[in-house]
Order: C-alpha cells, then sequence, then structure tokens
C-alpha cells in the first residue's frame, strides 16, 4: 500500500501539495489565549489615555462630556480591539497575529496563498460574534466554533469556514527531504504524459517515497518503488522508455505533474491581474 498520512495535508486547487501542516486546536487555542492578553493590555491602554483626554477636553470646554459620550468612546474602543486588532495585524504580517507568531502560526487562503484584508475583516467579524467573545449566544457559540475546529479536517473554525481560510504551522518539524528533479533524458517523454487519471493521493505517496526512500531499507525499498511504479503506470500514458529505473519514472512524473500545475496556477495569476 502506498505510504499516507493519518493527518490531511493541505492540496492547491492546482493538485499540488503544498508543503504545510494544518494547525489544530492543540496549537490554535494557546494563540488565542496570547492574543486575548494583547487585546486586554491595548483594551488597557487605550482607555488610560482616552479617558483623561476626554476630560481634559471637556474641561476647556470643545465638547461635552456626558455618559452617552463615555459609551460610545467605550464602544469605539471595543470595536477596535475586537475586530481591529485581529484583522489589522493579520493584513499587515500576512496572517499572524502576535499569538499566532508566537506559537508559529499563520493564516492563509484556501489555496494556500496569503490572506487580503478581506479575508482578515471576515474572521474578525465572525469570530467576535461567533467565537470570542460570542457577542451572539455565548458559550453555546463557545461550543460550537471548537466543535467545528475538532471536526474539520483542516481544523477550520467559523471565521476560517466564512472566510475560506486556514491556519497552518510555519515551524513544522519534519522536512521533506530531498526529492529527485526531472531526469534530463525523460523531458521530451514527460511532456507527452497523459497525467489526468493520477490523482493527489498517488503523487503525495510517490512524494513521500522519493523524498525518504534512502531512509527504507532493502528489500522494501525496491519493493515499495515497484508497486508505486505500477499503481503510476496503470493510470498514465505513455510507458516509460524501456530500462528505465523506477526512481527515474517516478521522478518524471512527479516533475511533469508539478510543472504542469505551476504553468496553470501562473496562468491564472496572470489572468486576475489583467482582469
Amino acid at each position: 500500500m502506498p505510504v499516507t498520512h493519518s493527518e490531511p495535508r493541505l492540496v492547491s486547487g492546482e493538485a499540488v501539495e503544498l508543503d504545510v501542516r494544518v494547525a489544530r486546536a492543540g496549537s490554535r487555542v494557546p494563540a488565542l489565549l496570547i492574543d486575548i492578553f494583547c487585546q486586554i493590555a491595548l483594551w488597557v491602554v487605550l482607555v488610560t489615555v482616552t479617558t483623561p483626554l476626554l476630560g481634559l477636553l471637556g474641561l476647556t470646554g470643545l465638547i461635552a462630556i456626558d455618559g452617552a459620550l463615555f459609551a460610545a468612546v467605550q464602544t469605539v474602543i471595543a470595536v477596535g480591539v475586537l475586530i481591529g486588532y485581529p484583522a489589522t495585524m493579520e493584513t499587515l504580517t500576512r496572517g499572524r497575529t502576535v499569538g499566532k507568531l508566537a506559537l508559529g502560526l499563520r493564516v492563509v487562503r484556501d489555496d494556500g496563498g496569503p490572506i487580503r484584508f478581506r479575508q482578515a475583516l471576515t474572521r474578525a467579524l465572525v469570530g467576535a460574534a461567533l467565537e470570542w467573545p460570542g457577542l451572539v449566544l455565548p458559550p453555546l457559540t463557545w461550543v460550537a466554533s471548537l466543535w467545528t475546529m475538532i471536526a474539520n479536517p483542516h481544523g477550520k473554525r467559523l471565521g476560517d469556514l466564512a472566510a475560506g481560510t486556514l491556519v497552518i504551522h510555519e515551524r513544522t518539524p519534519e522536512a521533506w527531504g530531498w526529492v529527485p528533479a526531472m531526469p534530463p533524458r525523460l523531458v521530451a517523454w514527460a511532456h507527452t504524459l497523459d497525467l489526468v487519471g493520477l490523482d493527489d493521493e498517488l503523487a503525495l505517496a510517490v512524494r513521500h517515497f522519493l523524498a525518504r526512500n534512502r531512509q527504507l531499507g532493502e528489500p522494501a525499498r525496491s519493493q515499495l518503488g515497484h508497486l508505486l511504479a505500477r499503481q503510476v503506470a496503470a493510470v498514465t500514458n505513455p510507458p516509460p522508455p524501456p530500462h528505465t529505473p523506477g526512481w527515474e519514472y517516478l521522478a518524471a512524473v512527479l516533475a511533469e505533474r508539478h510543472r504542469r500545475a505551476a504553468q496553470r496556477l501562473s496562468a491564472a495569476r496572470h489572468s486576475a491581474l489583467t482582469w
């Protein structure tokens, strides 16, 4: 059987695996607690600054100080802390807040690209309304958000589902290792390949094998390589040139798949920019 991961990996819309690991509740909750501490500290600073400032303006007669004004200022500060802090931080740092930075996390789009203000604002609005502090039916929405994060294959919370984002680990404990590049003598043959039948799961198994085959002993390495080569040959055409080693065949198929995906991604981005 091909080598697989128990944890789902992030695959782009072009069927190219992005070498990242999705963040789960175990790392996201501590990051949230750090951000809550930062928000409380920011709220204290803003209140400490604005309260005497309002009193000074009232003494000078520039504005009329009353309870309604103080309530309005407090509301503006609360909105700025709860929504402005995460939206601004994630926009300026391309997906990180103080808590995420401390835990090595980053918010990205579903296709792996950096988020923009629209996604950051959507996450912040949904988060404030349904998650933290949960202005709508707390603590029921807290439980719903936590359950969504645990049950979702990519650890998404409600804000991620609304914004089309997910949170990933920037610092992963395990590296892929070296993956062989396209063998030069197979370039022309690889351009003729029909790769429609090669799905993501089998392609990821091939990449795992190529990246870590030096860690496998014989005969397990050869047996797994032959098995993967047979599975790939069954869903691709044409067959490799005679006497092609299995690792070269797999490396060529994988490199060609990535080359075509990169071309599609480049064309899509160019079209989006020109549009």
